[in-house]
């Protein structure tokens, strides 16, 4: 079996004396593995994403990405955060390159990666568009060519759709599988929306309520590759939203996924 590619051991995270936001969290990803990670706000989901980008000092426990401990400017992550966090003076095709651009890649290079990247995202023809001329989806759709556009081998992300309207957000959880599974890179994903953790994932974590501890480890055994819109009508999808269901509310109650 290989080294895990994101390894988090005993993790616990204080903010000043009283505050605990994570409480002996221990997760092991595997190279090429999507999993999700699910919970109420303020149980440490974020947190969790920032010391593993070295954004956050680690204060107690142990966390390794690719082997090495976290750092800030490591190539091997993209991060990718709930807003789009388009550059407004920069067109889409330069916002695509911006990432590639500050680690360096050779402008033909990147301009050749991004328009690719572009045209996957269904953002052909609005290369030289501003954001402001985006629709928000399109926007979404901007940042996540210049998340892919990085070649990372680890992938942080922290409900990139949670503001999107449904359609629009089962197309890009599509598209996101499409991208994914084309490459196969390690990933985690926050997210509030059990259906959305389901679908997309190879392992669902569950989070209590802080301080945040690890309640649940759930596999998903749907098969892939898969299509979110046609999982709406399988049985077995249904049945694996229930039991993550089921967990949050085992240690949450009623306010569970709020």
């Amino acid at each position: 079996m290989s080294d895990p590619a994101i390894s988090i051991a005993g993790l616990t995270v204080r903010f000043g004396p009283q505050l605990v936001a994570v409480d002996n969290a221990s997760l092991d990803v595997a190279p090429g593995e999507f999993v999700s990670i699910v919970g109420p706000s303020g149980c440490g989901k974020t947190t969790m994403l920032n010391l593993l980008t070295g954004l956050l000092p680690l204060d107690t426990g142990a966390i390794t990405i690719l082997g090495k401990r976290p750092f800030a400017g490591n190539p091997e992550v993209a991060y990718m955060l709930a807003r789009d966090s388009l550059l407004p003076w920069r067109s889409t095709l330069d916002n695509a390159c911006y990432g590639m651009e500050i680690r360096g890649v050779p402008p033909q290079e990147r301009d050749e990666r991004a328009r690719a990247l572009l045209a996957r995202v269904g953002l052909a023809g609005f290369e030289d568009a501003w954001p402001k001329a985006l629709s928000h989806g399109m926007r979404q759709r901007a940042a996540l060519a210049r998340t892919f556009a990085l070649s990372s081998p680890v992938l942080l992300m922290d409900e990139p759709f949670g503001a999107l309207d449904a359609q629009t957000k089962l197309q890009l959880e599509d598209l996101l599988l499409e991208l994914w599974g084309a490459e196969r890179r390690t990933v985690i994903f926050i997210t509030h929306d059990l259906a959305e953790a389901v679908a997309l994932s190879d392992r669902v974590v569950v989070m209590s309520a802080r301080p945040g501890r690890i309640i649940a480890d759930i596999p998903i055994t749907l098969p892939r590759p898969r299509s979110v819109r046609a999982l709406q009508k399988d049985p077995a999808y249904h049945d694996l939203y229930a039991h993550v269901w089921g967990k949050l509310e085992e240690g949450l109650g009623g306010d569970a996924a709020h």
